[in-house]
């Protein structure tokens, strides 16, 4: 299991709307992973599960989308992957071991909007 490393990506516009699927496949287009997920797919995400790095079905909390060309952390993403992080929908399935660190990746992104996370408020 694993945290991905914080990338400081980019932000979108705050007011860009967020479709996880869309944003799904234009990432795997961007990142040239339409077999399998690399390097490049997985910055995407917060968490994955490093025994099963291969499976697209590893990867959970996708935060970012490709706009013109470029992988950036959307808000809207950040704020939906915060939202369940924090219980919303059902939460989010992941080792008690990762919350800490998914928690702070997270946090990062909502500082850098001038936000604070829900399990902050």
């Amino acid at each position: 299991m694993a945290v991905t490393a914080f990338g400081d990506l980019p932000l979108a516009d705050r007011d860009r709307p967020w479709d996880g699927a869309a944003a799904e496949k234009r990432v795997r287009a961007w990142a040239k992973a339409e077999d399998e997920p690399n390097q490049r797919y997985r910055d995407a995400h917060v968490w994955y599960d490093a025994d099963s790095k291969q499976n697209f079905t590893a990867y959970k909390l996708l935060i970012a989308d490709v706009v013109d060309g470029r992988l950036v952390a959307v808000p809207r993403g950040v704020m939906a992957a915060g939202n369940v992080v924090d219980g919303a929908r059902g939460g989010v399935n992941l080792p008690e071991k990762d919350v800490a660190r998914v928690k702070s990746h997270l946090a990062k992104y909502y500082r850098k909007m001038g936000d604070q996370p829900p399990w902050e408020r």
